[in-house]
Parts: C-alpha cells; sequence; structure tokens
C-alpha cells in the first residue's frame, strides 16, 4: 500500500526507528510558527491557533521488527510504538512501568469467520476502547507534572465513552481536575453513570445541544485569555496524546491475524475521526495495510466527501443509535487533511483539497443507516455468535459493503469499541439477549449522581470554570 503524501513538514524515517527521537517537534496544523515537544504537546492539548499538533517525523519500524510482535505482549508492543515520540523525556523504566499499568487486561483479536476477526477494545475499566488513550495519558501527565510540581485543569467533550474513560483514568489525582461536556440526551444512561457517580475531582457538565456543541465550548475556552490562569489542558482526540496509544492496538492486532505479513483490511468505527487517524499514524510507521474503511453513520458529512470532494459540515448531527459517533464536524480531519497535503481549519473550511485520488485509494468512506445497524447486530450474532453493540456494528457493516462492493480480501479487522452492556435495551430487542454486565459496570445503578447542567451558551461554561481560579 502506497503511504499518503507528506506536506513539506511532516518526515518520515525511511531506514529504521533509531532517529534522534529527543528531537521529534509537533507543529500546528493551522501553522502556528511554534514547535513544541511531545510534553508540552500532551499538557497543553490544542495548539494556540486552534490547531492539532501533529509529529514532524514519524518513524518507521521497520518489517523485521513487527514480524517479531506477534511474540510481544501488549504492553511490549506500546513501548515500540510509544517511545520514539517521548525520546529521553520519560526513562525507560518509568515508560515500561506505565504501560504494563495502563494495559493491564485483556485485548481479545476475536475470529468471526475465515479471516474475519474483530478487534475487541471493551475489556478496560470502563469497557471502551478510550481506555487505551485515557490510562497511558493519564500517568504521563501526572509523571510531567509532578516534575515540575503544577497542577492541570483537563477540559474535555464527550459523545459517550471518551468522558467515562478520562473521569475514571484521572480520577483521585490530587494535581488534576476533570471537568466533562456531555450532550443531556445523547449518551445513554449507563454511559452518563460512568462519568457522574464518581465525585472528588471530576466535575460532568449536561449540556443543551449536540456532542459538536460541546466540542466547539471546549475549543473557544482554550484560546480565551480570561481562562489563561486554569492551566487548561484537552483529553479529547484534538489531543496528540490521545492519537499516539491508538496507533498501537493497530499493531497488536495486525501481529494477531496476520503472522505471515500480509497487508490487512481494517474497518474503523468513525465519529470524531481520532480512531482512524491512530490507524493513519500506524500506516506511516510502517504497518502493512491494504485499505482502511472509515465507516460512519448517518453523519456521513466524511463519505460525502470522499465521493464528491466538497466539504460539507453537518450541522446540527444526526442523532443516531451509535451515539459516540454523532459527530456533524469530526475535528480529526484537520490531520487527516494534512496527512494527504490539503488544509483544512477548526471551522471545517478547507484551503487546500488533499490528494483526492491517493485518499481514495487508500481509504473507502461508506455511511451506515441505523436500519443497518440493527440488522448487523442481528445477523453478527445469529450466523456467527458474535455479540457486537452499535457502534461496533457500523464497523462491521462497512467491511461488509467493503468486500461485497471490492472484493475478497484477508485478513480483515473490524475494531468493537464498546462493550454491548452500555446499550442493554438495544441489544434485548434485537436478539432477546441482555449481554452480561462487566464486573466494571455491575453496581452503576445503585450509585448516586453527581452532575450540573447549563445551556449550549460559551458564557455558561465560562462562569463555570471561573469557579476553578
Amino acid at each position: 500500500m502506497q503511504s499518503p503524501i507528506q506536506p513539506e513538514a511532516l518526515k518520515t524515517g525511511r531506514d529504521s526507528i533509531i532517529l534522534t527521537m529527543s528531537l521529534i517537534k509537533f507543529f500546528s496544523t493551522n501553522g502556528h510558527p511554534e514547535h513544541v515537544d511531545f510534553r508540552r504537546a500532551l499538557l497543553v492539548g490544542q495548539a494556540p491557533d486552534k490547531g492539532l499538533y501533529m509529529p514532524e517525523e514519524i518513524p518507521k519500524i521497520p518489517l523485521s521488527r513487527l514480524m517479531e510482535f506477534s511474540r510481544m505482549s501488549y504492553p511490549e508492543i506500546a513501548y515500540e510504538v510509544i517511545k520514539p515520540y517521548l525520546g529521553d523525556l520519560v526513562p525507560d523504566d518509568a515508560l515500561r512501568g506505565m504501560l504494563a499499568d495502563a494495559y493491564n487486561y485483556d485485548v481479545p483479536v476475536q475470529k468471526v469467520f475465515d479471516e474475519k476477526y474483530v478487534l475487541r477494545l471493551d475489556r478496560g475499566p470502563t469497557c471502551s476502547f478510550k481506555d487505551f488513550a485515557a490510562r497511558l495519558m493519564g500517568r504521563l501527565m501526572q509523571y510531567f507534572l509532578k516534575q515540575d510540581g503544577k497542577s492541570i485543569l483537563i477540559l474535555t467533550a464527550t459523545s459517550g465513552d471518551t468522558g467515562s474513560a478520562v473521569a475514571h483514568a484521572f480520577y483521585g489525582l490530587d494535581n488534576i481536575k476533570v471537568v466533562v461536556l456531555f450532550p443531556e440526551n445523547e449518551v445513554t444512561e449507563r454511559q452518563r453513570r460512568q462519568m457522574t457517580t464518581l465525585g472528588k475531582n471530576v466535575f460532568p457538565l449536561a449540556v443543551v445541544g449536540k456532542f459538536d456543541d460541546c466540542q466547539a465550548l471546549v475549543k473557544q475556552a482554550f484560546v480565551d485569555r480570561d481562562l489563561a490562569g486554569l492551566n487548561l489542558s484537552s483529553a479529547n482526540s484534538i489531543n496528540i496524546g490521545r492519537l499516539l496509544p491508538q496507533a498501537v492496538y493497530y499493531f497488536y492486532a495486525f501481529s494477531r491475524a496476520s503472522p505471515s505479513g500480509k497487508e490487512a483490511v481494517f474497518s474503523v468505527p468513525s465519529g470524531n475521526f481520532g480512531d482512524l487517524m491512530g490507524g493513519l499514524i500506524a500506516l506511516k510507521m510502517g504497518l502493512p495495510v491494504h485499505r482502511f474503511i472509515a465507516a460512519t453513520n448517518e453523519n456521513d458529512e466524511f463519505p460525502n466527501f470522499v465521493r464528491t470532494g466538497i466539504y460539507e459540515p453537518i450541522r446540527p448531527s444526526k442523532n443516531c443509535i451509535s451515539n459516540a459517533m454523532n459527530v456533524g464536524h469530526p475535528s480529526n480531519l484537520a490531520r487527516l487533511f494534512y496527512l494527504y497535503g490539503g488544509c483544512m481549519d477548526e471551522t471545517g473550511h478547507v484551503s487546500r483539497q488533499p490528494d483526492m485520488e491517493l485518499l481514495r485509494r487508500e481509504l473507502y468512506a461508506v455511511s451506515v443507516t441505523d436500519a443497518e445497524t440493527r440488522q448487523t447486530i442481528k445477523e453478527a450474532y445469529q450466523k456467527y455468535g458474535t455479540l457486537l453493540e452499535p457502534h461496533g456494528a457500523v464497523g462491521f457493516a462497512g467491511l461488509m459493503k467493503y468486500l461485497a462492493e471490492c472484493g475478497e480480501w484477508s485478513p480483515c479487522i473490524s475494531l468493537e469499541t464498546a462493550d454491548p452492556a452500555k446499550f442493554p435495551d438495544e441489544i434485548v430487542r434485537l436478539v432477546g439477549v441482555n449481554p452480561p454486565l462487566p464486573a466494571a459496570m455491575a453496581r452503576l445503578d445503585e450509585q448516586e449522581e453527581h452532575f450540573e447542567n447549563i445551556p449550549g451558551k460559551y458564557d455558561s461554561l465560562k462562569d463555570y470554570l471561573k469557579r476553578f481560579t
């Protein structure tokens, strides 16, 4: 598979992963002149000009080394992928300890049929793929903050699972407070309770509006000089610290599903496109990928763009049963455009088109309706005994559409991003089975909730945040 065209500012290590990694800097997709190291990019979250940080260099892992990953554990693979970006910012022993602590749960690569697999990213403490990034982010942030004797206020928006993963990853840390914005009517009860039953340093806010409204409020707060004293940072996928850990599980899944080293097809349920960007980073690092499938729900702004070359955000976003993907303008498209030689700002304005021919060759973009999502949940369970939730079903439906249109390919890996127990009503209605409740969610219904409601206006958020000054 041909690698995406690189802008002049973005370089890829060709020969070896052995580069002067302590010198890797991160730059803003909006062109801010300041280039920062990983530590700074992690702690500030968003660049000063509202752009998203990208690495100047993407180190390449030789294929010979990749073929050794099948004998490595998840934390060991994570070290190989993450270490080059950190350089000497974190000592090896400390980093290996963080990785072993963060990834102390199973990561099943489940065979569905033939060489078609589901990567189950739902075994972490909040039963969501967001655990993979949030747990490492929390440990790295705490490490850097303790070095400086500083504290930080995490401000993040969630469409479902990010909030709970971030809240749990940072829960109880003395030097970090977490404010989570979620759309009041577009998260499930269990998703909400995973955020609102913690307390201590976790402060959830139910916002009147959509996820895109929550995300816009967060971005505005970051550039508000009146709030400069809060030391704000983000744990959304706008933070590069979210994307790099998400690249790891592509390498891990490949090592288990393709021991021969044959290129794999990955199908990725896509909302804010952080998950897909993690895959594209893995590709640039040398992962053998035949094609990525960007599977969206009925918020089909990206499939429409791939088809027409015209980008039009969906405002307001559509409310679908795969609620964490109800995003009408994905933030990470700015990074995706940059990888393919284009330029998009935070509002969705395209000032330079990406290489559409290359993008279409490497990405298959498809929209999946709610009806197709429900049908996929039923068929996967009835035909293969595989229980999917709505987001994973969007990914699996996208894979089936791709194979029907583009022809048979193996191996194929579809990402399952949450535990079906987060969507019990939908699962019971579709397949007649009440999904087993993971231990991490067993007592949620008994615990008291603590959260506040605010209108979807920036002044309301600003007034709330001033309490922390």
